[in-house]
């Protein structure tokens, strides 16, 4: 744990020595306040909750979250980092886990710094804070899910572009397998089974029922799941190059 601890405190002062950080904290909370009281039409709904607001996570994360995460791999790669981080006395598994920790918790960061909104719909009415509380928790559970897609798609390569771009198109189709698009293309020909199961992978399938404060175990398990099974891969990836 002591090793993990220490990775942790190198990646997460790595995010704040360069403007990546900062960057991505600014954006997030300009695009979360724009679609939450513009483009959510969160007045217009006249109810006092933050649906206006979250409904739009999947798609900030779908493009933010790559950004976060294209660096965690590809850039100790190119750099040669890697050689003298795999010479330290950790393993291959407390690496993978600092960086996540340490990115993740940069996510979490950004989301804590949302409370403005948070205080603003308390302001105008009186919502279920625990509905609230339970959406924060399935975004943050959520947008780990997508960094551990990020990080093993920049596990792949050197170059932080394409690993940023592979993570987008992973991530999207986790996104919209559960859309009314996808799933009406499957309609018609397709059975029930295979509706759900298609359904059953989608990230807002899952995360739309956790931002109207349901927290239900297949939900929550849904996303560790997803986030440890990325995570393996990633490691795979990076034991089978370090083999190389």
């Amino acid at each position: 744990m002591a090793h993990i601890f220490i990775l942790f405190k190198r990646e997460f002062a790595g995010y704040f020595a360069s403007p990546v950080a900062y960057v991505f904290i600014g954006i997030f909370l300009v695009l979360s306040a724009v679609f939450a009281f513009f483009i959510g039409g969160f007045f217009e709904r006249g109810q006092a909750d933050l649906l206006a607001f979250f409904n739009f996570h999947p798609w900030l994360y779908l493009f933010l979250v790559p950004a976060i995460a294209m660096r965690s791999w590809a850039e100790e790669r190119k750099s040669g980092n890697i050689e003298l981080l795999m010479t330290l006395p950790v393993s291959t598994w407390q690496a993978t886990l600092g960086k996540f920790l340490a990115a993740w918790s940069v996510l979490g960061l950004a989301l804590l710094l949302t409370f403005p909104i948070w205080l603003t719909v308390n302001y105008l009415g009186k919502p279920d804070n625990g509905i609230i509380v339970a959406a924060y928790l399935g975004s943050w559970l959520m947008a780990g899910a997508f960094l551990a897609i990020g990080m093993c798609m920049s596990a792949l390569s050197k170059n932080q572009i394409i690993a940023f771009i592979l993570a987008i198109v992973v991530c999207f189709l986790f996104v919209v397998s559960g859309s009314s698009i996808v799933l009406d293309s499957f309609k018609g020909w397709a059975p029930s089974l295979l509706l759900d199961t298609v359904a059953s992978f989608s990230f807002l399938t899952h995360f739309e029922a956790m931002a109207k404060g349901v927290i239900a175990l297949n939900d929550v398990g849904y996303f560790i799941l997803v986030t440890m099974a990325w995570l393996y891969a990633g490691l795979l990836i990076i034991e089978q190059k370090k083999a190389d």
